[in-house]
């Protein structure tokens, strides 16, 4: 078994930017729907999962937003010509029957942890890949079952990222994810972090505590450990603790968003003859005949 988790708003904005400017005959920007389509297919033939969904985001604000109203608030607005193609992407997406995830309060980070752990919970064999146009996801790897999908480079070359090269990556043990932006931060998101924590210094923290749950309870008991740490990052880690707990917060990911899904629902089971009239409607006719090649095909291998 292999499902295929897509985080939809992380790969629209992707694949909006890696493009050029594209519009069909009467002036519709169209650059994210034909990107999103030509990943979504590249990747069917690629990794043949036999279950599917996709992730998006709401316009309203989270449950992070409701504790801190700074949380990403330092992003530039989503262009009407990006945001105008979401409903189009939406629109697709129902003809190659891929079920969507999407509730006020929510992100589709907090749909993946969700998901992948309902899944790995009821079906322990299955494989899950996470498709993502960034790495936030990565805290989502809890077993080596799990793995993310993301780009090396523009929209064209993908790397899997597992337990063992994210560590390789990042220094980082999967869980250690939110604890990392915990220390250092993260501007993208806007979670403050520790003053005068950097991502070096953030990383050997985490080498020597591993979480920062750990790392406060040593440093009430005077541990040895900190003597390498200079005085400003201990009185720092000291005057921000409460502050570190806050950014863990935000930067986790919920595993218990209320969500029912059947097997059946997430199962592939394509319309090809609708998939080819949106194609047509949106003039993407060369993704008509990669549509072609992908549906011959039998949905069974893996990447594993």
């Amino acid at each position: 078994m292999l499902f295929l988790l897509i985080d939809a708003n992380a790969l629209i904005h992707r694949v909006f930017y890696a493009l050029p400017h594209l519009t069909t005959k009467n002036k519709e920007p169209i650059q994210a729907v034909y990107g999103f389509f030509s990943v979504l297919l590249k990747i069917l033939k690629e990794v043949k999962p036999n279950y599917i969904a996709a992730c998006f985001d709401l316009p309203s604000p989270t449950f992070r937003h409701k504790r801190y109203k700074e949380y990403k608030a330092t992003r530039p607005k989503t262009p009407e010509e990006l945001s105008s193609q979401i409903p189009k992407i939406k629109e697709g997406l129902k003809f190659f029957n891929v079920k969507i995830f999407e509730k006020e309060g929510y992100e589709a980070d907090d749909f993946i942890d969700t998901l992948s752990k309902k899944i790995s919970e009821k079906f322990p064999e299955a494989k899950i890949i996470i498709l993502s146009g960034d790495l936030d996801t990565l805290q989502v790897v809890r077993n080596e079952k799990i793995v993310v999908m993301s780009f090396k480079k523009g929209i064209t070359e993908t790397k899997i990222y597992d337990e063992k090269e994210i560590m390789k990556k990042f220094g980082l043990k999967p869980f250690q994810v939110p604890d990392f932006k915990a220390l250092c931060g993260d501007p993208s998101d806007n979670i403050p972090g520790v003053k005068g924590v950097g991502k070096k210094t953030a990383q050997k923290l985490l080498e020597d505590f591993e979480t920062i749950e750990n790392l406060y309870s040593q440093l009430e008991k005077n541990s040895l450990k900190f003597k390498k740490y200079s005085k400003k990052i201990i009185e720092s880690l000291k005057e921000s603790k409460n502050q570190a707990f806050f950014s863990k917060f935000l930067a986790t990911t919920r595993c218990d968003v209320p969500v029912k899904f059947s097997l059946e629902e997430l199962k592939i089971n394509p319309l090809p003859q609708k998939i080819k009239e949106f194609f047509k409607k949106y003039e993407f006719f060369s993704l008509i005949k990669r549509a072609d090649e992908v549906f011959k095909e039998k949905i069974s291998q893996t990447l594993f």
